[in-house]
């Protein structure tokens, strides 16, 4: 097994493997660009969005917010697949929107609602929808890696032609489980595309600081596995790298590592003001480097778009997030007794399960609602 490890920055591909509209009301832009840009545009606008609501409580729990990522994310999930798996770390919103999750389950798990995707159990950081593929935000550090090995041995075992892409941040490749699931990857010749999502910091602290080689593709070597570096900022650029390693993923079965330079506006999470740890001044300048202003102008300077398109994709991408709060704000929230469904395949489990409602196991429920006169 060769070793081969770059950083070079790939050249942009105008194909599209497939064409998915990305939540518009009316037809899909054409071309190519246009596509990505919506992408983009939906997910930056559904995140600041998802900022408003959670500082409304409508929104409980955690949860981490990627704005400035748009064209890491969107690059490297439009060239898959529709049988190709995706798992994440706990930062989830934007990559489900960009593998084919509806506007409204997203917004719906989010606000912790019946319509959501996970049908209002998995909130922020755990969202999944089988259906399209996306398997789940997992909020361990690291943890979703063995599972995304595992789904690349099944795909091996019974020899589909699909891959997994798994993302990851960047403190979690100073985990244990990075250096196991990979080094397994790697002797099984499994179809697995580690994407490492490197926005220089973990909940904190600088990546230099924090890992002895900070050029995280470089690790891929020690796998003798092909890793490579790219520039975030630069959806097509992702687009290239990712649809090149999934192919060779799907077709050769080789796994690597994906490692795509980017950069988030917010702090760690909602919590997180991200002042203590960053200077004004370096926000600033990445801010001069956002994807969408990158990308936007591209367009517009060769002529792949004009003003009057992107000003229809703003107007028709901010209708649909509006949609999207309206559509969580109207679904029934999920009944307490259904406590039990989705986790265990025992009958008895929902009777098990009633014992865990307030006051069940000795009877203080049935005195509460007595006492209410119910």
């Amino acid at each position: 097994m060769s070793s081969s490890v770059s950083s070079s920055v790939a050249k942009p591909r105008s194909t599209n493997r497939r064409e998915r509209r990305r939540g518009g009301d009316g037809a899909p832009e054409s071309g190519h660009g246009l596509d990505l840009y919506e992408q983009m545009l939906l997910i930056r606008i559904f995140e600041e969005e998802v900022e408003r609501q959670y500082k409304r409580a409508r929104i409980g729990g955690y949860c981490h917010l990627a704005s400035g990522q748009e064209g890491a994310t969107v690059g490297a999930v439009h060239p898959m697949k529709d049988e190709d798996l995706l798992f994440s770390s706990y930062r989830t919103h934007g990559l489900a929107l960009a593998k084919g999750v509806d506007p409204d389950a997203v917004m719906g798990e989010l606000f912790g609602r019946e319509g959501g995707s996970a049908h209002g159990r998995g909130g922020s950081m755990h969202l999944l929808d089988y259906s399209k593929g996306f398997l789940g935000g997992w909020g361990i550090v690291a943890g979703q890696l063995p599972l995304a090995v595992g789904a690349a041995l099944e795909i091996s075992y019974k020899d589909k032609r699909a891959a997994v892409m798994c993302e990851l941040g960047d403190a979690a490749t100073n985990m244990g489980a990075w250096h196991e699931a990979l080094n397994l990857a790697a002797i099984w010749d499994l179809p697995i595309v580690a994407l490492v999502l490197n926005n220089r910091y973990g909940m904190g602290t600088d990546v230099e600081k924090a890992s002895g080689e900070p050029e995280l593709y470089k690790r891929a070597a020690a796998f003798r596995m092909h890793g490579e570096r790219v520039d975030g900022q630069d959806v097509e650029a992702v687009l290239s790298a990712a649809d090149r390693l999934l192919t060779r993923a799907r077709d050769e079965r080789k796994p690597a590592v994906l490692e795509v330079v980017t950069y988030r506006y917010r702090g760690h999470s909602v919590a997180d003001a991200g002042t203590a740890y960053r200077t004004q001044e370096e926000m600033e300048e990445w801010k001069k480097r956002d994807p969408l202003l990158i990308y936007r102008q591209r367009l517009l300077d060769e002529r792949r778009a004009s003003q009057a398109q992107i000003d229809a994709i703003q107007a028709r991408v901010e209708k649909r997030v509006e949609q999207a709060v309206e559509a969580a704000e109207a679904s029934p929230e999920p009944p307490v007794s259904s406590l039990s469904q989705h986790l265990y395949g025992d009958p008895a489990s929902a009777e098990q399960f009633s014992r865990m409602r307030p006051g069940s196991p000795f009877g203080e429920r049935e005195l509460v609602l007595e006492g209410l006169g119910r």
